[in-house]
């Protein structure tokens, strides 16, 4: 596997091996993908709750237009 990364990325990444408290790049790399499934896991079921919640929730009598021009205005 080929991995690019940009000049900011190699410079953080060189910084978090400095602090000690990983041994070397791919320790950074798999710590960081371990925290994006993390995160990512929690934001879907996040969203899936909201959903749910709309799916399950009252009917409403606004259209679309009101609710976009609502989320301009507010």
């Amino acid at each position: 596997m080929n991995i690019s990364f940009t000049k900011k990325q190699k410079e953080y990444i060189a910084k978090q091996v400095a602090t000690g408290e990983y041994q070397n790049n791919s320790e950074v790399i798999r710590d960081a993908i371990r925290l994006h499934r993390i995160y990512r896991d929690k934001v879907i079921e996040d969203l899936r709750r909201e959903i749910e919640k709309g799916w399950n929730g009252p009917d409403s009598t606004r259209t679309m237009d009101d609710i976009i021009s609502s989320k301009k205005n507010g």
